[in-house]
C-alpha cells in the first residue's frame, strides 16, 4: 500500500470517527462522559486537519473548487 492510499484511508477513518463522536455527544447524558467524547472529537479534528494539510501539500488530496459568491448566496437564501 502506498503513502497516498494510507493517508486517504486514515482521513476517511477519522471522518467516520468524528461522525460517531458527534452522535455519542448528542446522546450522552453523563456530563463527564460527554466531555470526554468532546475532547476526543476535538483531538481528532485537529489531527484530521494536520493530516489534510500534509495530503494537500503532497498532492494526495485536491479539494473541490471554491464556491462562487452566487453559489454561497443561493445556499444562504435556501436555508433562511
Amino acid at each position: 500500500m502506498n503513502e497516498k492510499v494510507m493517508v486517504n484511508d486514515i482521513l476517511s477513518n477519522v471522518k467516520s470517527s468524528l461522525t460517531a463522536y458527534q452522535t455519542a455527544i448528542t446522546e450522552t447524558e453523563n456530563a463527564e462522559l460527554r466531555q470526554t467524547f468532546q475532547q476526543l472529537r476535538n483531538n481528532d479534528e485537529s489531527f484530521q486537519y494536520e493530516l489534510f494539510k500534509v495530503a494537500q501539500a503532497k498532492g494526495y488530496y485536491k479539494p473541490a473548487a471554491k464556491a462562487t459568491i452566487t453559489e454561497i448566496d443561493d445556499v444562504k437564501n435556501s436555508l433562511q
